[in-house]
């Protein structure tokens, strides 16, 4: 991927590097910009929680809806895959734009539970959709164009782009709030329409011919469980791998709901007022996008898999210590656990691609590793409801640190003894990757 400021600087225009950008690829990339930024941009994410809370909702109210927001997530991922294939990714991206577009005003619209359901039903829907057509059709247009090699880079531009606006713009969330209370949903849903418009006028692609492809598509889900089933089997015939995917579903919960969850009820307990909460967001998604573009500054003393659980226990202790200080203590560390984030995931994610198997379904294998992600991020949104309900939060915080370095600790004793684990394990490639979890639900 791309380094942070590099990206940034790579967001002004594309830059011939070994085949000169046709008109029509330069076109794709930069409606492609535009979409990745106005479709992603939610305004409200700093704010969604107080949000819910003054309009009525428990804590409890508010968990359950994210967890159903998690499950739902999982249970569109296959389908909507597979009428990407059918529709075509264009197509694809015009649904999830119109699906985002409404989803955003529902809000407005039914400030109350039903609302709000609706909302975050729609919202997993729409970047369903989304989540892989974008890619392809990206993909497909600058190869069709005879640019594939400016592939990477186009996407890189769009993430730099897309976390330029959030940095800018969700410090703004409080003082709009303050002069029009729906102001981040209304813009949100203005956001999504932006990106309806840039779907709309996307450069058609050829779409494939012949019934036979058709039914390929058709056979889409078939063909899905076929392949979830022999990558269940490989991660029952390969430990190694089974007890990778397990540390990086425990890392992946504890960021999630961490920086997506609960950040907001930190917040507010400390203190903090909601109109500070963008800048604040901001900020750890700063952090977090640094961490994740620098990871040869971990060094090779320790192997990988060591420094993921090393780097657990400090996310750990960044939780529980967010418990004893006052407000900028919380702030500080808040964006320590959302650099440890950026430390830790790309390399939890090169160690579980290192670990596969070959010959293995690898993009099955990782299509069910983030189905169980979000399955247990369900579980944990309700406990995390629980907890909330009952006036617990310091408990929760606690509770979730010290389960996540029994967890750790634990998994690092068995991966050491773990049959299949590599004699020598390889360093992590110094490739920076842009990554942020921080507001993203």
């Amino acid at each position: 991927m791309i380094r942070p400021i590099a990206g940034l600087r790579a967001a002004r225009g594309p830059r011939a590097s070994g085949v000169s950008l046709t008109p029509r690829a330069r076109r794709i990339i930069r409606l492609n910009n535009g979409f990745q930024l106005l479709f992603n941009l939610l305004w409200w994410m700093p704010v969604f929680y107080a949000y819910q809370r003054e309009a009525g909702l428990s804590d409890g109210q508010i968990f359950g809806i994210q967890s159903i927001y998690y499950i739902a997530f999982c249970l569109f991922e296959i389908p909507t895959g597979i009428v990407a294939d059918r529709i075509g990714a264009r197509n694809c991206l015009r649904a999830g734009a119109v699906v985002m577009t409404a989803a955003n005003l529902a809000p407005v619209l039914a400030p109350s539970y039903t609302g709000f359901l609706v909302h975050f039903l729609a919202i997993a829907a729409g970047r369903s959709l989304t989540s892989g057509a974008a890619s392809a059709y990206l993909y497909d247009g600058l190869a069709a164009e005879g640019a594939g090699e400016h592939y990477l880079k186009a996407e890189g531009q769009a993430r730099a782009l897309g976390l330029a606006a959030k940095v800018l713009c969700w410090p703004l969330v409080g003082p709009l709030m303050a002069l029009a209370h729906p102001t981040p949903y209304v813009l949100s849903a203005a956001s999504a329409a932006g990106s309806l418009v840039c779907a709309v006028v996307l450069p058609r692609q050829a779409a494939p011919a012949g019934r036979a492809e058709a039914k390929a598509t058709s056979r889409g889900g078939l063909v899905f469980l076929r392949d979830a089933a022999t990558a269940l089997r490989c991660v029952w015939a390969t430990p190694w791998l089974a007890l990778l995917m397990v540390q990086g579903v425990a890392v992946f919960t504890l960021s999630r709901i961490c920086q997506v969850n609960l950040f907001q009820p930190v917040l507010l307990d400390h203190g903090i007022p909601e109109g500070s909460h963008g800048g604040v967001l901001a900020a750890m998604t700063v952090a977090e996008a640094v961490a994740s573009a620098r990871p040869q500054w971990l060094g090779s003393r320790l192997s990988p898999v060591a420094w993921v659980s090393l780097l657990s226990l400090a996310m750990a202790a960044a939780l529980a210590g967010s418990t004893l200080g006052g407000p900028w203590t919380v702030v500080a560390l808040l964006c320590v656990f959302a650099a440890v984030t950026g430390f830790a995931y790309p390399l939890q994610r090169k160690l579980v691609n290192d670990a596969i198997p070959a010959g293995a379904p690898r993009a099955t294998l990782l299509s069910v590793e983030s189905i169980v992600d979000r399955a247990v991020c369900a579980l944990a949104a309700v406990a995390a409801g629980a907890y909330l309900s009952a006036g617990r939060l310091d408990a929760l915080l606690w509770h979730s640190a010290v389960v996540t370095g029994v967890v750790m600790l634990v998994l690092q004793l068995v991966l050491r003894r773990a049959p299949g684990r590599p004699r020598k394990q390889p360093a992590p490639d110094p490739v920076p990757e842009l990554v942020t979890t921080a507001g993203n639900p």
